[in-house]
């Protein structure tokens, strides 16, 4: 929550009226704005309202790769959830596009016809990707060809998450930051992948060609074809979908999807109908204002301030402090006189630094080259009368720190230019930490300067947790962290402290697992509210530890479980899984993917009944229903009569078998019925995060059981092989063997304990295939199987509890848990539906 200061007021003698303040982008130039409005006493003198196209709260766009790449979950990359907003005062409307201004009325209004009266507007309405011309491209006039993506939003990235999923080979036009991201994140994801890159260099925005050359072996080594100087002038199609792309001399390119990150275009449409001057972008004046309308301020890269746009995310922090000096009345006199910009960035696992020019310019300009292609190092400087006005680091940035003090301030340079690309009498790192300007910006991605981590060493943080949490530094692409370290470091006299909060269960409340388990116990704690008030300091409540704690308690006490419906996300409030659109999706459980007519019937009628408008089997074996309202949940479930498939929750989810001995020739043990008999004891078990197993009845692996958090394996002789810790996802691993059982009740019986013995020990989301290796197969198997510690008999015990306790969720049908459990929400205005194929 964002502290807040009184600001002074223009006349102080006499009370404010409150105004009214819009903001257009819930981006992240428009939120910082807003954080910076609400730290010189905003929330005092406006009742600001901030509208979003997406349905979402605050994210961080830079941390979309590393979602992509599956380094990062989608609830990571999330700057501000809604409950800042509702702590700060400030009504979010999501899912509401604003489609018209009025400036002589000062009215704003929204796609679905509401209007709101503003005193003061911020547009922070960002940009767009930039789609080239291409035949083939569009469906229509708004739908991409389908297997085609942009990489520009949160939707971009999960949508081409689900369909990379299976998929072989890919093509990403553009060579810039992003192209390079997307590539790396694809081919995480096991595809093939070549960039495509019209000009001859890539990342030629900020790289001169000796360094994009760099850039591109270094991209190359990874696996990532690369090819510059082309330009694609077709898409393929097959069936409807992306099969390639062809080129103006009539050669072609298979693949399975096409990602465009050909650039970007600032999103101006909306000044432009409100009358306001647009260039490249809205242009500005030094106050962040339109040059038309002192009452409508602007910032981010929808900005155009003295002839540039900026794409980098400094300049946008820069831009906000002075908008929000202004706006409060803190500094009538503030002004925005541009950024030298700086930036340092992590491209597909390769450090690269870039400021100012990237070349001699001036006949007198001084230009010193290092190159190392073989080790994919290439640095640069550019002097001109004294003062560095340039330079580019590719591998090696160790000098950044100094280089970018000396850029910023115009600092003299030693008189031996190359010590300004190495500790050749230039200050060691450490040292040139100490002689770092106080204001000098550390990390880019959030505006974070040296004084803000030192301020807050000196306010009692001594942990480089702690630092990073407080003033979000490293939590952008990454790059800094090691100079956040350093800084840390030498803020604290030399050490950092321990964090003792990273061992938590939950930050919430001070205790690692099995502590916060002991004390639930003997305090008899059944509720996440009781947790709190009697564990957590001063009896606060955490709204980021309430599903941890939810999951826990419902593991500690199957049967006595308090259910509070706020600690829950909205998927497991309403039992099915939310989608872009605000519908959701149901997955009746099939046990083991087996089936019969009947239940294909009732699915086929309920579709009908409903207009679901996507049916589709999933990696499970199971079907799922795709875009069903949330009012109409209850009645499908009555109508299709079957249980829950737990497709939406962090639990036991199913059980993948192949068709075993029943009709393989290779069969050896009945993994179909093993299957079901492990679905039907375990189903929809709570769990830290969510569990997915299979069970194969040959070596074969079929049913890929290998690659599960639990996999069973038939073998000679009627014994059946167990692994865990196995992923087939974002991650990759085959599972370790963890025993060979003698028969289906000791797999069953090994199962069990297991899954209980993970339930108790792993950390909240923290997946089989993590805390396998966390804890060793070694200690698992002797705890688990050989009953090491003499605990297996109370595993199986607890594991009892929560099989008794089993009751479908999708019983609320006839009694809801709340009277508004299944009221219609989201979305909140009309979101464009999946197409129905």
């Amino acid at each position: 929550m964002t502290t807040t200061m009184t600001a002074p007021r223009p006349d102080s003698a006499a009370p404010r009226t409150r105004s009214r303040l819009v903001v257009v982008g819930n981006g992240m130039a428009g939120v910082r704005a807003v954080e910076e409005i609400l730290s010189r006493g905003g929330g005092d003198l406006f009742d600001i309202t901030v509208f979003g196209d997406e349905p979402y709260g605050n994210y961080n766009r830079i941390l979309l790769s590393h979602m992509l790449a599956g380094s990062e979950g989608a609830e990571e990359i999330f700057l501000n959830p809604p409950d800042w907003y509702a702590d700060n005062g400030i009504e979010l409307r999501t899912g509401a596009r604003v489609v018209r201004v009025d400036r002589y009325a000062r009215v704003v209004q929204t796609d679905d016809g509401a209007t709101l009266r503003y005193d003061r507007l911020i547009l922070a309405t960002g940009s767009r990707s930039f789609f080239p011309p291409m035949e083939g491209l569009w469906a229509d006039d708004r739908a991409l060809t389908t297997g085609v993506f942009g990489f520009r939003s949160l939707d971009d990235c999960t949508a081409m998450i689900d369909y990379a999923a299976g998929r072989r080979s890919a093509v990403v036009i553009g060579g810039g930051l992003l192209g390079l991201e997307a590539a790396r994140g694809l081919q995480s994801r096991g595809l093939e992948v070549r960039v495509l890159h019209s000009a001859a260099t890539l990342m030629n925005a900020q790289l001169d060609t000796a360094a994009g050359e760099i850039v591109r072996r270094s991209v190359e080594r990874l696996g990532i074809a690369v090819h510059t100087g082309a330009r694609a002038t077709k898409v393929l199609t097959s069936d409807g979908a992306v099969s390639g792309v062809a080129f103006a001399d009539g050669s072609e390119l298979d693949c399975d999807m096409l990602v465009v990150s050909a650039g970007i275009r600032p999103n101006v449409g909306l000044a432009v109908r409100a009358g306001l001057t647009v260039e490249r972008a809205i242009v500005v004046d030094d106050q962040m204002r339109s040059v038309d309308d002192d009452r409508v301020y602007v910032v981010g890269e929808c900005a155009q301030h003295r002839g540039q746009v900026y794409g980098l995310v400094a300049p946008l922090w820069e831009q906000a402090k002075v908008l929000a000096d202004h706006l409060t009345g803190v500094d009538r006199a503030a002004a925005y006189h541009g950024s030298r910009t700086a930036t340092k960035l992590k491209v597909a696992g390769i450090d690269v630094a870039a400021m100012g020019l990237k070349g001699p310019e001036a006949p007198d300009d001084e230009f010193v080259q290092f190159s190392e292609p073989a080790h994919g190092v290439y640095k640069t400087v550019v002097v001109r009368d004294g003062r560095l006005v340039g330079a580019t680091l590719v591998g090696d940035v160790r000098k950044m720190a100094f280089l970018t003090q000396a850029f910023d301030r115009g600092l003299p340079l030693p008189e031996q230019r190359i010590s300004l690309m190495f500790d050749l009498g230039t200050p060691d790192a450490e040292v040139g930490v100490a002689e770092l300007d106080a204001d000098a910006q550390v990390c880019n991605c959030n505006g974070v300067s040296k004084g803000q981590l030192t301020a807050c060493v000196a306010g009692g943080t001594r942990t480089l947790s702690g630092v990073m949490a407080a003033t979000r530094a490293g939590k952008g692409c990454g790059s800094c962290t090691s100079l956040v370290t350093q800084i840390v470091e030498w803020a604290a006299g030399g050490e950092i402290a321990e964090d003792p909060s990273a061992r938590w269960y939950v930050p919430g409340v001070p205790y690692e697992k099995p502590e916060l388990m002991r004390l639930i116990r003997e305090l008899r704690l059944h509720s996440v509210s009781s947790v709190f008030a009697a564990l957590a300091p001063d009896g606060r409540e955490d709204a980021g530890s309430k599903m941890a704690l939810a999951s826990l308690l419902q593991t500690m006490w199957p049967s006595d479980f308090v259910d509070e419906r706020d600690a829950r996300f909205v998927n497991d409030r309403v039992h099915a899984n939310i989608q872009r659109d605000g519908t959701f999706s149901v997955v009746p459980q099939m046990k083991g993917g087996v089936t019969d007519s009947a239940q294909l019937r009732k699915i086929a009628e309920v579709a009908d009944k409903y207009e679901i408008p996507m049916i589709k089997v999933t990696g499970g074996q199971r079907i799922d229903l795709l875009g069903v309202r949330k009012e109409d949940l209850p009645a499908v479930w009555a109508d299709l009569d079957m249980p829950s498939g737990f497709a939406y929750g962090k639990s036991f989810r199913t059980v993948k078998t192949c068709v075993g001995s029943d009709f393989c020739r290779y069969g050896l043990g009945d993994s179909t019925a093993l299957g079901i008999a492990i679905e039907q004891r375990f189903q929809g078990i709570a769990s830290p995060a969510k569990m997915k197993l299979a069970v194969t009845g040959c070596p074969r692996n079929c049913a890929e059981a290998l690659c599960k958090d639990l996999g069973v394996v038939a073998v000679d002789g009627g014994r059946w092989e167990i692994y865990v810790g196995g992923a087939a996802g974002a991650h990759i691993r085959k599972g370790d063997l963890l025993a060979v059982a003698d028969g289906p009740a000791r797999v069953i019986e090994l199962t069990g304990r297991f899954l209980q013995y993970y339930r108790e020990s792993a950390n909240w989301l923290e997946r089989t295939y993590a805390w396998v290796p966390r804890v060793g197969i070694e200690e698992i198997r002797a705890v688990v199987v050989e009953d090491r510690d003499g605990d297996a008999a109370r595993l199986d015990a607890e594991m009892q509890k929560t099989v008794d306790a089993y009751r479908d969720p999708w019983r609320d049908r006839d009694e809801p848990r709340t009277p508004g459990q299944f009221r219609t929400a989201l979305p909140l205005t009309v979101l464009p539906q999946v197409p129905v194929r």
